[in-house]
């Protein structure tokens, strides 16, 4: 069996919400979203990520951020073919720029900016596997 390779062929954030209105503490609860389209043709894949932040106290987010990660696999020809580990380490390539592009918005609003802590994020691999599709 051969070994699958893939490579990141682009990002790009979809949907960005801030309302620091409702930035109440430094305590920061997170949460995230996950959802993946295997084009097989093209032998693609398309990984929608989702981070949402609320204050530990409060209900809704004051921040949600969605991107969109773009991915091109070689040696891969199906669905079942693509490995775990890539689901795992997809989201480990997308993290950092969402968690980049939030401290450089946050902080440009001239405000305490927001800043995430580095995260290891494999706990979300089977979600990310349970909700990918095929083309």
């Amino acid at each position: 069996m051969q070994k699958a390779a893939f490579s990141i062929i682009n990002y790009q954030f979809d949907r960005v919400q801030i309302d620091l209105n409702n930035h109440k503490s430094k305590d920061l609860a997170l949460s995230f979203e996950t959802k993946g389209l295997y084009d097989n043709e093209k032998s693609t894949f398309e990984l929608q990520f989702v981070v949402n932040v609320a204050n530990n106290e409060a209900e809704n987010p004051f921040v949600e951020v969605s991107c969109k990660g773009n991915f091109k696999f070689e040696n891969v020809t199906s669905f079942e073919e693509i490995p775990d580990f890539f689901y795992r380490n997809s989201i480990a390539i997308l993290f950092p720029y969402v968690r980049a592009y939030l401290s450089l918005v946050t902080t440009q609003a001239n405000v305490p900016g927001v800043i995430l802590p580095t995260l290891n994020l494999s706990n979300l691999e089977t979600e990310l596997k349970n909700n990918t599709t095929s083309k």
